[in-house]
Formats: structure tokens, sequence, C-alpha cells
């Protein structure tokens, strides 16, 4: 009896351990979207927010017309960036602001995937996926494709 006793407290701990620490990933994961992908690559053009959460190897994919591929490194998109700045586009306004909210974030180990809506303004235009990688300094996002509403 005494050792069901010790086993079922010894699970639950672990259990209860391990649930705190896929939440403690899991609000990681969404701040450093919310800084580097949504700060900083949409509403101002911070290259060093980009860089806190971006892997250099990062990869946007689409498909275009007549389903065609493409993709967009980050170094390419960061050059978008610039021009825009230069440009007097970002950062950009108040009624512009683009915001997400997050419908899902899946961890297995050191890989994870974040499923989320994407606002311009109060306007619904993308679901996002964006895949991440548990690198020694943090959370990673290393690739994204999206969903564009009509």
């Amino acid at each position: 009896m005494k050792k069901s006793v010790i086993f079922i407290l010894f699970t639950l701990f672990i259990f209860n351990t391990y649930g705190q620490t896929i939440e403690e990933e899991t609000e990681a994961i969404k701040n450093i979207i919310q800084i580097s992908y949504v700060e900083g690559i949409q509403n101002e053009g911070n290259s060093e927010k980009i860089d806190r959460g971006v892997h250099p190897e990062f990869r946007l994919l689409g498909v275009g017309d007549d389903n065609q591929m493409w993709t967009l490194t980050i170094d390419a998109w960061k050059e978008k960036i610039q021009q825009r700045l230069q440009k007097g586009e970002l950062p950009r306004k108040a009624d512009n602001l683009i915001s997400i909210k997050f419908l899902s974030v899946d961890i297995q180990g050191n890989a994870a995937v974040a499923r989320f809506e994407f606002y311009v303004g109060e306007k619904l235009v993308f679901i996002d996926f964006i895949s991440l990688y548990k690198f020694n300094e943090g959370w990673k996002m290393v690739s994204k494709i999206f969903y564009k509403f009509p």
C-alpha cells in the first residue's frame, strides 16, 4: 500500500512537472513569434528583434501563379523590410498594425509548429504556420507557410 501511494505521488509529480515545461515552452514560442515576427518583421522592421527569433537559414515558402513554389530567405526578406523602412511604410501606423491570434502550438522535443490567425488592423488576412527548432540559445523560427484568404 505504501509503495502504491509513493508511486502515485511520484507519477503525479512527473506529469505536473512535464505539464509546466510544455506550458513554459509554449509561452516561449508565442513570445518569440510576437517579438521577432509580429513586432520585428511585420510592424517595426526591427532587425535586432528579427535576429532574436529567426534562424539565419529561415525560409518563407509560398505558392504563386500556376501552382509554382517560391522561396524567400530571411536575408532577402530583411532587404525588403529595409526598402519598406526607407519608403516610410514601416513602422506601421495604428490603423494597420499586424496582430495575431494563436490557434495552436504543437511541441515535440526540440521541434514545434505554431498556427495562428494574422490580422491587418481588424481584418483576418492569413493563417500562418511557423516551424521552429529549439537551439542552445532558445526557440528559433526556421520556416513559414501560409494560407491567404481570398
